[in-house]
């Protein structure tokens, strides 16, 4: 087979870098994602590069070339190349001299099958060479990509012992790429060794699993997960009531055609208490500013969609919507409205008599209730309650 041709391959500086890498001489394949999403006709962002080349001679080679490159994993053989577009990376071929779940220690290695050997799964371990476009498969994953398998390369219990997360990749790739019924003997491999992922981090099960949840439809392969136990180890939390959840999420998202969110997925799939769903989000290692959404969504107020708009924003007021059960007539009420924006500022009450302080705060606290109770009315009708709160603070005063 050869490589399609694609806006990718034609790269500003792709050429150079090539050249100098030394393509014409075999020594440079394109290799995994680049390669397999290719052959999907699937958009490319990211491209990797493998050669036989030890990292200093790549390195040296580039800066040579006029090539900026930077020694970003250079201990496992792979350097970054900066070009216009986009950084590109080149690792050596490598073998594995020892694992222990969560990293590897590698030996560098001139075998392009070796190579090979050591990825995780047949339809990643594809190579093409950037001159001609010759495919290079070692081990079936391209009758695999046909067929919408994800087969793991040689014994799969063996790939998932060098890495525990192959375990989530699995179920990832099986979502986007998968067909029908999961390779059974990965399958089984991933179920007798779920209780791996306890070993790793949680910032690295996180981004499996937001990665999987901003998928199209992450519904079948989470329902497979919990079915075989997946989850439970690291992540008890999750269950058939979560799974229940998503499926009405995905489901209001599709009639508002609303783009995936999977932090939005993710916040379905946890426990609706709010204490209990930001110790996950704490274990996951989320940012401050995802596990402040995951509450704001889970919060029992503000109910009514153009107070959500006004407290939340776009963002957070969908999160509210689509985690109940009547998106569609209330999305409507504010999909095409500008967020309210509070015009009062507390000089103001000042300037109208208030003296300022704890007071003014009081004020503007008021104001601004009785501003959402009306509606979010415009300045006009603004200034008339303002009026009516200041009368009102200052007779009480006198």
């Amino acid at each position: 087979m050869t490589l399609p041709e694609a806006a990718w391959r034609t790269r500003e500086g792709l050429d150079r870098l090539l050249q100098a890498l030394g393509a014409d001489d075999g020594l440079a394949r394109y290799v995994g994602g680049a390669v397999r999403d290719t052959i999907m006709g699937i958009a490319v962002n990211d491209i990797d590069i493998a050669t036989p080349l030890a990292p200093d001679d790549a390195m040296r080679r580039l800066q040579q070339a006029g090539i900026k490159v930077i020694p970003t994993g250079i201990a496992h053989g792979t350097v970054t190349a900066v070009l216009a577009d986009g950084p590109i990376e080149i690792t050596t071929l490598r073998r594995d001299v020892s694992t222990d779940g969560r990293r590897a220690t590698v030996a560098f290695s001139n075998d392009w099958r070796e190579d090979a050997a050591r990825r995780d799964f047949t339809i990643n371990a594809l190579y093409a060479d950037p001159l001609t476009g010759a495919v290079f498969d070692y081990f079936g994953g391209l009758a695999d990509l046909e067929a919408g398998r994800i087969r793991f390369i040689g014994d799969a219990l063996t790939r998932i012992a060098e890495d525990h997360l192959r375990i989530l990749r699995f179920f990832r790739f099986h979502a986007r790429f998968g067909r029908g019924a999961p390779d059974a003997e990965a399958l089984t491999a991933c179920r007798q060794r779920a209780r791996d992922l306890m070993a790793l981090s949680r910032e690295r099960i996180a981004d499996e699993l937001t990665k999987l949840l901003a998928l199209p439809d992450p519904f079948p392969t989470i329902a497979l997960m919990l079915e075989n136990g997946i989850l439970a180890p690291a992540l008890p939390e999750i269950d058939q009531a979560g799974l229940d959840r998503l499926g009405v999420l995905l489901s209001q998202e599709r009639e508002i055609a609303a783009s995936p969110d999977a932090v939005r997925r993710l916040i379905a799939l946890l426990p609706q208490d709010t204490a209990a769903a930001d110790g996950v989000a704490s274990r996951l290692r989320l940012s401050n500013a995802q596990r402040k959404r995951i509450a704001a969504a889970l919060a029992p107020d503000p109910s009514d969609p153009v107070e959500a708009l006004y407290r939340l924003g776009h963002e957070g007021a969908l999160d509210r919507l689509l985690l109940a059960t009547d998106a569609a007539a209330q999305w409507a009420r504010i999909r095409d409205r500008d967020r309210p924006v509070f015009p009062l500022r507390g000089g103001t009450l000042v300037a109208r008599g208030l003296t300022a302080g704890p007071r003014v705060a009081q004020a503007m606290q008021a104001i601004e209730r009785r501003w959402i109770e009306e509606g979010f009315p415009g300045e006009t009708r603004i200034g008339e309650i303002a009026d009516a709160e200041v009368d009102q603070l200052l007779r009480a005063t006198r």
